[in-house]
């Protein structure tokens, strides 16, 4: 991707090199390679599902595979991983375009494979009832917004939460690229946000909270230091960032387990979490440009519907095909099964429906030029 003639200077003159363009494969694969860890972790490595009497296994899973629990519990560390992701693209896709295209690339992105999921697992908790509770219809419909969590309205998937760090991610983001993103300009973005981010959970503001997102800011900021330092080459500041994005991240992952997981250790987390930072660090500085493989491409397509159709839908059929083989094969059919199904909704559902709001939208901000002009 072509950088501006200020930018190059500035790479030039900071000892960096330009990114060489082109698309990263191996961020398809760590996407999918996340998106799997999740789902295993949902079926077979939480704190719910190991519980004596639980609706989805109906015993602890620990019991039942052991081994397949020890690693699944660690799964969730996959968010994480799609958190850094996630500031390294969008940083990366957003470079040299405007706000209105920002706005499309989002829209068009997310709420495809939104809008089937939420049909899709509303559907399964119809023809299914037992395992999980069915929103009322309201509230079906306000989840379609994708905005439901600034409303207090339950998800219709509880995967959905994390929908809600990255929209206002975007948001933020949104300010730097209607600015003009240059490396200055994100390195005191990542500075502002990461005080705000460390001060929120003391000021009590619950303003000031909701728009940090102290939970995940860290994550994202390492991503967007990773993405600076694959466009501009490594320096000492972006270091610090970095740096600094492993230490809140190591308590946050310490705090999340103590709060919500309950079933991994801090040790084993921080390991896992060091090393997907150690290989992004590698992908950024340019050890892994040699990997092209085209499936990669397909991997990471699969990816977003994976993540949003997996959980109550999957954990659902557990409960019902339990008894009928071995607990292993059957997280793995699961699994299969919706890899087959996600493929089928990047090509039949995101793929038609993202060109058609793209030429509605593109429509309707050019009538918005044009109204002004008049």
């Amino acid at each position: 991707m072509p950088s501006r003639v200020g930018e190059g200077k500035h790479a030039a003159a900071s000892g960096g090199r330009r990114s060489r363009g082109g698309r990263l494969y191996v961020i398809d694969g760590i996407r999918l390679v996340a998106a799997l860890m999740v789902a295993v972790h949902h079926y077979a490595g939480t704190w719910r599902v190991d519980q004596p009497g639980n609706a989805i296994w109906d015993r602890p899973v620990s019991e039942i595979m052991p081994t397949v629990f020890r690693l699944a519990s660690y799964g969730w560390i996959g968010v994480e991983i799609f958190f850094v992701i996630s500031g390294f693209v969008i940083c990366m896709s957003c470079w040299g375009r405007t706000p209105r295209q920002f706005f499309v690339s989002r829209v068009i992105r997310l709420y495809p494979a939104y809008w089937f999921a939420v049909a899709f697992t509303t559907a399964v908790l119809i023809a299914v009832p037992g395992v999980w509770e069915r929103l009322r219809l309201r509230e079906v419909l306000l989840n379609l917004t994708m905005l439901q969590s600034g409303s207090a309205v339950p998800n219709v998937d509880g995967v959905y939460w994390t929908l809600w760090s990255e929209l206002r991610f975007y948001l933020l983001f949104l300010v730097v690229v209607a600015m003009g993103l240059t490396y200055r300009r994100v390195v005191v973005f990542c500075c502002v946000w990461g005080a705000a981010a460390m001060l929120a959970p003391v000021s009590d503001l619950h303003l000031l909270e909701l728009v940090a997102n102290p939970d995940g800011a860290w994550y994202f900021i390492a991503g967007l230091a990773l993405y600076l330092m694959h466009r501009f080459g490594q320096d000492l500041l972006l270091w610090g960032i970095l740096a600094m994005a492993w230490l809140m991240g190591q308590l946050e992952l310490g705090n999340r387990i103590e709060e919500v997981e309950r079933v991994s250790g801090w040790r084993g987390s921080v390991v896992i979490f060091t090393a997907f930072l150690l290989f992004m660090v590698a992908v950024a500085l340019g050890y892994t440009d040699r990997i092209r493989w085209k499936w990669l491409v397909t991997a990471g397509a699969l990816t977003y519907p994976l993540y949003l159709i997996h959980y109550v839908a999957g954990t659902t059929l557990i409960n019902r095909l339990r008894d009928t083989m071995d607990a292993r094969l059957l997280v793995a059919v699961i699994i299969a099964g919706f890899l087959v199904l996600s493929w089928l909704v990047h090509r039949c559902v995101e793929r038609p429906v993202s060109r058609l709001l793209k030429g509605g939208l593109d429509t309707s901000f050019a009538r918005l030029r044009n109204a002004g002009n008049g």
